[in-house]
């Protein structure tokens, strides 16, 4: 097989193994046809896996100017890297300005030492700053410049800030916690506390996704189209979002929660890849 497919398969892989309901989104997004599409999303796997995943700022901020430097050089070297090798290979990438491309990583950057918010607002709103730049990447890649990325930002912040919250035990120790301070003080939890399953702890974390829930409703009547992968990454959170509000232990719930690939995520691609196939043909 060749290596350079191999290189670009296991950047896929990366992506998948974090979000696995895409798998069923990818039957209804060819991979020979729009290649650029899946590279885009596991580009944007890449960028969070160093703006969240690197416990070290000064390592993260390396790691992240590497990519500035790709993305900035890919429209004359056409890329190093096997991700932006695809998407540069892709006519989209040339209709697209360079500040489109490194607005993600800059965003990425600018938030590597940030601190915890003090209420929800405040979080969506930091959250936002990366997230939506992703979202805005996304949807010009997908819909074209004049879309509207309006809906695709906030769905984008609203995942990340389940994710995060799914994360607590692993991220308690970091400066920026997925609760806010508010919600912290509301409750009386010192951050030993969150390190233990309690009434407290299991109340904060049920009024964190009553939040978000609101939100992902509020979120449904803003403008813009969704790209097929965030419509599946979307649904499901709001479905966790829900499942682990009811549950009595809401945080193990979240944590324990398993992937939906039925019938009901199925027909959820389905949609989203005819609603994508309407707005590329008009």
């Amino acid at each position: 097989m060749d290596a350079s497919h191999d290189a670009l398969q296991s950047y896929v892989d990366k992506w998948l193994a974090a979000q696995p309901a895409q798998r069923v989104a990818l039957a209804f997004v060819d991979p020979v046809r729009h290649p650029g599409h899946i590279a885009l999303a596991a580009l944007e796997q890449e960028l969070l896996a160093a703006a969240y995943g690197i416990r070290e700022p000064h390592v993260a901020a390396t790691k992240l100017n590497w990519w500035a430097e790709e993305l900035a050089n890919a429209p004359e070297t056409g890329g190093r890297h096997p991700l932006t090798q695809v998407l540069f290979d892709d006519e989209r990438a040339a209709r697209m300005g360079s500040e489109r491309w490194l607005a993600p990583v800059l965003a990425a950057m600018a938030q590597l030492e940030e601190g915890t918010a003090p209420d929800f607002g405040a979080q969506l709103t930091a959250a936002s700053q990366l997230h939506g730049a992703l979202a805005a990447l996304e949807t010009a890649w997908w819909f074209g410049e004049a879309a509207s990325p309006e809906r695709a930002a906030r769905l984008a912040a609203l995942g990340h800030l389940l994710h995060a919250l799914r994360r607590l035990d692993d991220d308690v120790e970091r400066d920026r916690l997925p609760l806010p301070m508010a919600s912290l003080a509301r409750h009386g939890l010192s951050r030993d506390q969150l390190r233990r399953a309690g009434t407290a702890r299991n109340a904060a974390v049920r009024d964190q996704l009553g939040e978000l829930a609101a939100s992902w409703r509020e979120a449904s009547r803003l403008p813009g189209p969704l790209s097929v992968f965030r419509a599946i990454e979307s649904r499901e959170g709001e479905r966790l979002t829900q499942y682990a509000a009811g549950a009595p232990e809401p945080l193990l719930a979240l944590q324990r929660a398993r992937p939906s690939g039925g019938l009901a995520t199925t027909w959820a691609a389905w949609q989203a890849a005819r609603r994508w196939r309407r707005a590329d043909a008009a």
